[in-house]
């Protein structure tokens, strides 16, 4: 390399180097006395996604530039579409807001399920997804059904949160592809209710909850065989649980092969961290650098092992092409898909002597 063109080398890196300071000098000035909001879909220890996004939110401000406050504002109601609506139509659009994302809303959009549902998650800046745990159906221990095959032959009552919610959805999957007989109740306001509802011997089980929230918000379930898990979906086995059957292994012919492997990568999605559409770009790469770092973080690993939360992480440009993938899925899968997650499920309402959140009338 000659000198001359060294000269105009070092310039432009130069002129590089000054533009990346400046961005970042920008984003740090913009958050420095902030206070991020952590907009949580479900109400206050109401069950894994309000723990999962509180350990987030305790630490990662240490990790954005300027060292914003995050404080939590829990939004529950209609499967997470509420706080969903709320980020994509009047949450500020400047990167002052997150929030942790119903699970089955990717499977509410790509199907169209309801209307109510006016965000479009392609839209959403993806930040990263915290676990990937399987979600899990379980019977209490008390239940007669005992295995996914005895709930194939006998009627076993289910409990479930909103409908179109990710338990309603894959309860119903189980009914009309698998051919279980479970009798889902819906209209729990979140999985806290559900489990008390077992406890009280209201229903038999839970539609659905991630192993990993089993295992940090209600360890005891586990270690005193509390529940008993019939089923689990995921792209794998988890360890923990090897006898357990996997949803993705149980396809009754080929041709419904697609329509399992939809499901199962739905709950990959998992945990998944977003801000607003239309966050300027170096405020969203901020925010996902912040996140890969917390995850990272000593005192945010210490403080997930006390928490027993699994932690098992995907970035957000990862989150945003599974989710991606899933909105964009063929027509016919989708069509599929649509009638196989369509249940008779009886809202709370419509159970005797019961309302919405399993009290008594």
């Amino acid at each position: 390399m000659d000198v001359l063109t060294r000269a105009n080398i070092v310039p432009v890196c130069l002129v590089a180097l000054f533009a990346s300071a400046a961005r970042a000098d920008e984003v740090e000035d913009f958050y420095r006395g902030k206070t991020i909001q952590f907009v949580i879909r479900s109400a206050a220890g109401g069950g894994g996604y309000d723990s999962y996004a509180r350990l987030l939110g305790r630490h990662i401000g240490r990790h954005i530039p300027g060292n914003p406050r995050v404080l939590p504002l829990n939004m529950p109601g209609g499967g997470g579409i509420v706080a969903a609506n709320y980020v994509a139509k009047v949450a500020p659009r400047d990167g002052t807001i997150l929030t942790i994302v119903s699970q089955g809303l990717a499977v509410d959009q790509s199907l169209g399920l309801n209307k109510s549902f006016q965000a479009d998650l392609r839209a959403f800046n993806w930040i990263g997804n915290m676990s990937d745990s399987n979600q899990i159906l379980a019977v209490w221990h008390t239940a007669p059904t005992k295995s996914f095959e005895q709930a194939r032959a006998r009627e076993t009552t289910i409990g479930t949160t909103q409908a179109g919610s990710i338990s309603q959805q894959l309860t119903a999957f189980y009914n009309n592809v698998l051919g279980a007989k479970l009798k889902i109740i819906f209209g729990y306001p979140d999985g806290h209710d559900v489990d008390l509802a077992m406890e009280r011997g209201e229903i038999e089980g839970r539609g659905t909850n991630t192993w990993a929230s089993y295992i940090s918000v209600t360890p005891h379930y586990v270690s005193q065989k509390l529940i008993i898990p019939i089923l689990q979906v995921g792209l794998r086995k988890d360890p923990a649980l090897p006898d357990t059957p996997l949803l993705r292994d149980m396809a009754p012919t080929p041709a419904d092969q697609p329509l399992v492997d939809f499901m199962s990568e739905a709950v990959a999605v998992g945990r998944p961290i977003a801000t607003m559409p239309d966050v300027p770009a170096p405020r969203v790469a901020a925010l996902r650098r912040a996140f890969d770092e917390t995850l990272k973080d000593p005192e945010f690993i210490r403080e997930a092992a006390v928490e027993r939360a699994e932690i098992s992480p995907m970035t957000g440009a990862q989150l945003a092409s599974l989710i991606n993938d899933l909105i964009g899925a063929p027509d016919a899968i989708k069509a599929r898909v649509k009638v196989s997650i369509e249940p008779r499920a009886l809202d709370l309402r419509e159970v005797a002597g019961a309302k919405p959140g399993g009290s008594k009338q």
